[in-house]
């Protein structure tokens, strides 16, 4: 439920509703806009039903949320949710490229990845320093010390820095260098996990699970959100279909409606959907198309030698064609990239 104070309620106001809430056992999350300050309820909803919430002084209107998510929806914030991060603003009409190779091999390697990326047009790096695989023998990061290459390459190039995080063990030591700290897929519905992202004051990525339908994303982003956490981004990255030409099956329609059922914003990742080089290009033409309010790209200095995900993995010349090709397209739909 949530509680519409009119444009006069004082801050007197508004501390009376959130004791008289938490006194009935409830949590309440409190989000100022420009006109109106609204108060989320949450909790049971049979104690809600015995607070006569109308009455407070201040109160506007009161509204049940019918979604199960409460925070994360457009119900309870109209307006869209903008992450910033060292200066880069990213939703609410601001679209960026992060790019960067799906792990980080080396000092020399990420340096040279974030300064071709960078050249391109893209404002955020991303590296993998933790990476959860398929099989337990594939290469799995570099750790700590990839950490320490991802931060030395974003002091050089100035760009903020997007890491996944795999355990809650590693919190502190990811949080030391990430600007944006990403959920893979494998772990969208890691409930410790999101509870341990959402106590931190850091920006989360958070995946689309492999057969997750919306509804599933979404709570899993109200799992961030209800700890405090409500910079969440969320990542369509393709899911898993009967299709076999393609790795996964990318979700274009998840788009437009997660930009109507959610106040977060979206990115997509056509690397990990298409599997395959020459299909991402036209699939993130596609999605900046939808509606989308950036994109994830692997970018590898040399493909043929990466130790992960070297066929989707654009070499950076490639990258810096597609940035080309993207820039009329955002003209076209009066969208700006960067």
């Amino acid at each position: 439920m949530i509680i519409v104070l009119k444009p006069e309620s004082t801050e007197q106001d508004v501390n009376n509703i959130v004791e008289r809430l938490q006194h009935a056992g409830l949590r309440a999350h409190i989000s100022k806009g420009e006109e109106r300050t609204i108060i989320g309820a949450i909790g049971d909803e049979r104690v809600l039903k015995e607070i006569p919430l109308e009455v407070f002084h201040g109160v506007e209107q009161v509204i049940p949320i019918l979604n199960p998510y409460k925070l994360v929806s457009r119900e309870f914030q109209k307006n869209d949710t903008v992450i910033e991060t060292k200066g880069v603003r990213l939703g609410g009409g601001h679209f960026q490229v992060i790019a960067g190779p799906c792990s980080v091999e080396g000092q020399g390697m990420i340096l040279e990845a974030a300064t071709k990326v960078k050249a391109a047009g893209a404002r955020l790096l991303r590296g993998g320093a933790f990476k959860p695989r398929t099989s337990p023998y594939d290469f799995q990061g570099h750790g700590e010390d990839a950490l320490k290459f991802l931060a030395q390459a974003s002091a050089e190039t100035g760009m903020p820095i997007v890491t996944e995080l795999m355990d809650p063990r590693d919190i502190e030591v990811v949080c030391k260098y990430a600007d944006i700290i990403q959920i893979g897929t494998r772990n969208m519905q890691n409930f410790r996990l999101l509870t341990e992202v959402g106590k931190t004051s850091k920006p989360v990525l958070l995946k689309r699970g492999l057969s997750a339908s919306i509804k599933e994303w979404l709570m899993a982003a109200e799992y961030i959100a209800s700890e405090g956490n409500r910079q969440i981004i969320l990542c369509e990255r393709g899911i898993r279909t009967f299709e076999t030409a393609t790795r996964n099956t990318l979700d274009i329609s998840a788009i437009p409606i997660v930009k109507k059922q959610t106040h977060l914003p979206i990115v997509v990742d056509p690397s990990h959907a298409a599997g395959k080089r020459h299909l991402v290009t036209p699939l993130a033409k596609a999605a900046l198309a939808a509606g989308a309010d950036g994109l994830m790209i692997e970018v590898h200095p040399t493909p043929e030698t990466a130790l992960c995900d070297g066929a989707q993995s654009l070499p950076p010349e490639d990258f810096a064609k597609m940035m080309a090709e993207l820039a009329p397209l955002a003209a076209a739909l009066g969208t700006q990239i960067g």
